[in-house]
Formats: C-alpha cells, sequence, structure tokens
C-alpha cells in the first residue's frame, strides 16, 4: 500500500510498505479514506524526536472497516469509524478509569500510552496511509452514523484535535459564563476555541500572530489577539479590570516561540499564569517532552522548562497537563456533529491525495498562509 513514510528531518515520501494484516483475533484493517496532519507530526518532521526513519506518519484516522478479527462482534465490515489516536487495550487500570492516554498495555514495559506513527508512542504504524491495522477494535473504534460518508471532514477531528481542545477546557475547569484565554491558534487552539463557545464561556481571547488563524478564530465568535501587535497579558488585563481570565489553555507546546521569532519553552507557559487570575485554572495540552536534544539551550534539551512557578504558587492557580483521553469525550462529541451543534472542518483549508503529502508537509511547516489544516485522502486521485 502507499503511505507517508518519514526518512529524515523535514523529508517525507510517498513510499509502498507491507499491507496491515490481522496479528491477533481483536484486530480490524481499516480502509483510511481521511486523514489529517497534526501540528505535533510537525516535531517529529522537524527531527524534534525519536522518530525511526521508515516510520508511517499519522495519528488523527477515519475509515471503512474492510476485516476484522475473530474475536470483533460490535465492529462490522462497512462500518465507518475513527481511530482515537490513543491505542488503548480497553482493560488495564487505567483503561477502566477513563484514562485511556495512558493505556498500560499497549507500549513496551514502564511506559504508558501509545499512539498511531508517533514517536516513544509504541510500534504502532501511522494512518497516512491507504489501510490501517486497529487492534482492540472493538474498544477503540468509535462507530459513525450514517452521514459519515458526508462529513468525513468534521469526523475526523475526533480522533484527536477536537477532543484534545475539550479536554483542555476540562483541565481548565471551565464553567458557563467563565472567561478563557487561550494561547496558540493552531488547530488544536481553534478547537479549544470551539469547545469554551460550546460550554458558553462569556468570552474568548486567542492569542497567536498568524492572520489566517485569527480569522478563522474571530469567526466562531473569539477574540483575537495578535501578539505581534499588542502584549497579549495586557490585553487580557485591560479587560479584566486587571484581575485576568477565569481560565486558560495552553495549545502550543514546547517549541513556542516570541514574535521576534526566538524560542522559549516557557513563552506560553508564563504569559498564561500572568494572563489568568488568581486561584484560575490553566490547561495545558501543547506537547512537552523529556528530551529534547535540538533545543536552544543546555537546561531545555533535558526537557526542563524555566517556569514562574513562584508567580503560579503566589496566585493559588491550579494546572492539568498531558495527552487527552480521547474516548473519554469522543461519543459525546461525535453526537454535536451529528446534531449540526457546531461543524469542526470549518478550520479544514486543503484536501488533498496521499501523494501531495510532501508538499503539504513543507507548506504546513513553513506556516504558510491559508494553510490551517490539512486533510489526506488516500482514495484521491493523484490527478
Amino acid at each position: 500500500m502507499k503511505a507517508v513514510v518519514y526518512r529524515s528531518p523535514r523529508d517525507v515520501r510517498v513510499e509502498q510498505v507491507p499491507d496491515p494484516r490481522i496479528e491477533k483475533p481483536t484486530d480490524a484493517i481499516v480502509r483510511i479514506t481521511s486523514t489529517n496532519i497534526c501540528g505535533s507530526d510537525l516535531h517529529m518532521y522537524e527531527g524534534r524526536t525519536s522518530f525511526e526513519p521508515g516510520r508511517v506518519f499519522g495519528h488523527e484516522n477515519l475509515g471503512e472497516v474492510v476485516e476484522v478479527g475473530d474475536a470483533v462482534e460490535k465492529i462490522k465490515v462497512g462500518d465507518m469509524v475513527s481511530a482515537p489516536f490513543n491505542v488503548s487495550c480497553g482493560h488495564c487500570r487505567n483503561c477502566e478509569r477513563q484514562l485511556t492516554n495512558y493505556c498500560l498495555t499497549a507500549n513496551t514495559p514502564g511506559i504508558a500510552g501509545a499512539a498511531y506513527g508517533f514517536a516513544d508512542m509504541g510500534p504502532w504504524q501511522g494512518g497516512q496511509a491507504e489501510y490501517l491495522r486497529v487492534p482492540w477494535a472493538d474498544f477503540d473504534a468509535l462507530r459513525l452514523p450514517e452521514d459519515a460518508r458526508d462529513r468525513q471532514n468534521d469526523y475526523v477531528m475526533l480522533s484527536d484535535i477536537f477532543p484534545t481542545g475539550w479536554h483542555s477546557t476540562e483541565m481548565a475547569g471551565l464553567y458557563p459564563g467563565d472567561t478563557v484565554v487561550i494561547y496558540g491558534a493552531g488547530p488544536v487552539g481553534l478547537m479549544a476555541a470551539l469547545s469554551a463557545t460550546l460550554k458558553s464561556a462569556s468570552r474568548v481571547w486567542i492569542v497567536d500572530r498568524h492572520p489566517d488563524r485569527l480569522r478563522l478564530a474571530e469567526e466562531i465568535g473569539a477574540i483575537p489577539i495578535d501578539d505581534s501587535k499588542v502584549d497579549p497579558v495586557q490585553f487580557v488585563l485591560d479587560q479584566t479590570n486587571g484581575w485576568g481570565a477565569d481560565c486558560g489553555c495552553e495549545c502550543v507546546g514546547y517549541q513556542a516561540h516570541d514574535p521576534m521569532g526566538q524560542e522559549h519553552n516557557n513563552d506560553t507557559l508564563d504569559k498564561l499564569v500572568r494572563s489568568v487570575k488568581f486561584t484560575g485554572r490553566i490547561g495545558t495540552v501543547g506537547v512537552y517532552v523529556p528530551q529534547d536534544p535540538k533545543a536552544p539551550d543546555e537546561f531545555e534539551k533535558q526537557g526542563k522548562v524555566p517556569f514562574d512557578f513562584g508567580l503560579h504558587w503566589f496566585k493559588g492557580q491550579t494546572q492539568g497537563a498531558g495527552q487527552c483521553p480521547v474516548k473519554r469525550y469522543n461519543r459525546n462529541l461525535r453526537s454535536l456533529i451529528h446534531g449540526n451543534k457546531c461543524t469542526p472542518s470549518w478550520i479544514v483549508s486543503h484536501e488533498l491525495p496521499l501523494e501531495r503529502a510532501p508538499e503539504a508537509y513543507k507548506a504546513f511547516d513553513a506556516r504558510e498562509s491559508g494553510w490551517t489544516k490539512v486533510v489526506l485522502k488516500p482514495q484521491m486521485s493523484a490527478s
């Protein structure tokens, strides 16, 4: 089959790789019809992780079931399904507590949590390909409603970024009527803004410096803040009588840059501490890593962050962090899409055949104007 294969930093290629097969009776094989390029793929694309050459990218996957193992009872051939990026067994201690983001079975011993096509997240190949093996299919795969074939660009967001954006607002403890400031208007930040509006936040500020992303945020009622033109902390303080937002979401991660283009892994975290009120709450879903050998200084190379814990402590703030347990949210978010309460595909800028993945990675990594979210369609003709 054709698949998007990592070769070296900023070098991905569409190559022929072995077809996946049923390896255990609980497996299913899914013919991928939509698969997203995610912002977190760029950490690997840029060579900032230990992603191995020859691995297949892709953890935001949707498609049609074409084969099931003998032990699969719920999922049927012909079903359209969303595959959460978390590979999870469903029966370990963490999975039973809805912590599928930290499954104790799906990765190597001593590491909790696994994902498709992701560095340090187990052996699982990604879904930027024509087919994908889904283990523990009855537990993992989410069956989609009858409109799934026509609304793939909405439902494909259930595999990662819509639940992840929602999770950031959950960890931030957002209540109806709260104010929230979101750092990062990439796909996850935009989904956090969508989630906040669905939860009836009274005001949603979103900080970025890319006009195309800020325009998308404004379309759903968020208040855009261009941090290349104004101090975002002061902007939020001015709008809240000097106190700050009720809560905040970090949707950038360890490669955060200041407006001058200098990388500082503490940039958004420290600004959130200053932007959020005393006793406020912060949800951090941007990726941070234990080691970052290509970081700009020795401290950050060890995965450490020079975080302003003193002010964070003094203000009595709380912070949640980590990957999203997609299965905790994806059924309800599926219902919001099916019930026409939201249309997460509003962020999609490009639908492309698999063959154009190298071009798409290059443009998305360069933050070229207009490249806000790319959906690859393996069944789309290259012509």
